[in-house]
């Protein structure tokens, strides 16, 4: 027996290097938000529906290696910022202002640089961040909110909206009572009105009001500045694994193609997996959404950061540095490439899907994004519409018929954001062929502007159903 014992060893000393190669393991921690719906496509989709792990590499260096992933959950940025630094994370999403931190954090970290590699979603004009006061408030402006206490959660999206409105109106921290309270805090505090108001990224400012109990009285369009949330890799994970990060973007592409194929079965999925209800989600992802779905690392994006940076440093908040040496589309390029489609074709655009089909109230095409209005009804899914009276007629008889509508959505005519129907201020002008004009409004100051240039008057939402079924 004891002959065979060198051609043992022999045997082992060959298999060993090949066992300790396949034993390799590489565990990836990325950092998602599964409650902010412009980060979902980025995170929960991708995870629920293993997209990434059809794409991973798993030929050359990749072969003996076995990949974990390590998705995490947070509620906002900065966390998320503190497990890249600690390497407990490697890939990240935040919103524009905790991205910039991000950026600037790490480049005064002597362990690494983090780069900006993708977008998730955007709004052009800032629309998804807004400020709430309870349903019951006597205030509707932000002047309104004198000495009173505001919450947000600092180093957010929404705490960037919040500093940038006050420096437009030239005013001081001492303004109002500025409180950091995170959205589930904030949101409570509102209910029970222990705070005036509460400002909010994406999905909160549509989701409290949605919910019942809250109002918006500004909205981050007003700021006119752009809001996205982006993904932020370490760079050395993205130098040594490459192929990982671009595996990433492609599940990214392929999950935002996902939502816009059927997006009312995406937005129900996404409550199953997240219980933030399907029509909020909606609202920003679905057709003439709040939100565009769009991965491409713009220039306008790269001028945001560099203009969101002045905000932060004129406060003392940030420290500047290299936002081209930081924005890095070689990995999107690639995964664009590799599915086929022509990034810079896409780089150059900033159109959203549109709501389209044929009004069966008035017998239109549904031709103009700014008119359109849905209704979703339970049951039958959802119907367009190619005017704001054409969706009310429709909601007057959906109510003499007994059915059960889930949610109107309609445009506000001032900003070009879509609105809760039921939620908006409305202009009405005289009747004129039978019918009058009417306008929907995020605000009630800017109904009430419409509806003395129009010569007619303001009015509640129920007011407005009552004149279109005229």
């Amino acid at each position: 027996m004891n002959r065979f014992l060198p051609w043992l060893v022999l045997a082992l000393g060959v298999m060993a290097p090949g066992l300790a190669r396949a034993q390799q393991a590489l565990t990836v921690g990325i950092g998602i938000q599964n409650t902010t719906s412009n980060t979902v496509t980025g995170g929960v989709v991708i995870q629920n529906l293993g997209l990434l792990e059809k794409r991973l590499p798993k030929d050359g260096k990749y072969k003996d290696i076995k990949i974990t992933l390590d998705w995490q959950t947070f509620t906002s940025g900065p966390p998320v910022t503190n497990g890249m630094i600690a390497d407990k994370l490697q890939i990240g999403m935040m919103g524009d202002y905790p991205l910039l931190v991000n950026g600037a954090t790490f480049e005064s970290n002597p362990q690494g640089r983090s780069l900006l590699v993708a977008v998730i979603a955007y709004n052009a004009n800032g629309a998804g961040n807004g400020l709430v006061v309870h349903k019951d408030s006597p205030y509707y402006r932000l002047d309104d909110l004198k000495g009173k206490l505001v919450s947000v959660p600092f180093g957010s999206a929404a705490h960037g909206m919040v500093l940038k409105a006050m420096q437009d109106r030239g005013w001081g921290e001492d303004f109002w009572q500025l409180a950091s309270q995170s959205p589930e805090i904030g949101a409570t505090n509102l209910q029970e009105r222990k705070i005036d108001a509460h400002a909010d990224f994406v999905p909160f400012a549509e989701l409290l009001p949605f919910r019942g109990y809250a109002r918006k009285i500004f909205d981050g369009a007003e700021t006119k500045v752009p809001t996205f949330h982006g993904v932020v890799v370490r760079q050395d994970f993205a130098d040594k694994y490459p192929e990982i990060v671009v595996a990433y973007l492609e599940a990214l592409i392929e999950a935002n193609a996902w939502f816009r194929a059927d997006p009312k079965l995406a937005a129900e999925k996404i409550e199953e997996w997240t219980k933030i209800e399907k029509e909020v989600v909606y609202i920003f992802l679905g057709p003439g959404g709040i939100m565009t779905l769009d991965p491409t690392l713009k220039p306008k994006w790269n001028e945001t950061i560099k203009y969101d940076t002045t905000v932060l440093q004129k406060l003392g908040r940030v420290k500047p540095f290299d936002v081209d040496k930081w924005f890095d589309d070689r990995f999107i390029r690639q995964a664009f490439k590799n599915m086929n489609l022509d990034y810079d074709a896409q780089l150059g655009r900033f159109d959203n899907y549109a709501v389209t089909g044929t009004d069966a109230v008035c017998h239109k095409p549904v031709s103009d994004p700014k008119q359109a209005g849905e209704l979703w009804v339970e049951g039958a899914g959802l119907s367009a519409y190619s005017s704001p009276a054409c969706t009310l007629t429709a909601i007057g008889q959906l109510q003499a018929q007994g059915k059960k509508l889930l949610v109107a959505y309609t445009v506000d005519q001032a900003m070009g954001i879509k609105l809760f129907a039921d939620k908006a201020y409305y202009a009405i002008g005289p009747v004129t062929g039978g019918a009058p004009a009417i306008e929907p409004f995020l605000l009630k100051a800017d109904a009430e502007a419409a509806a003395a240039k129009l010569g007619g008057r303001a009015a509640s939402y129920e007011d407005a159903l009552k004149a279109a079924a005229r």
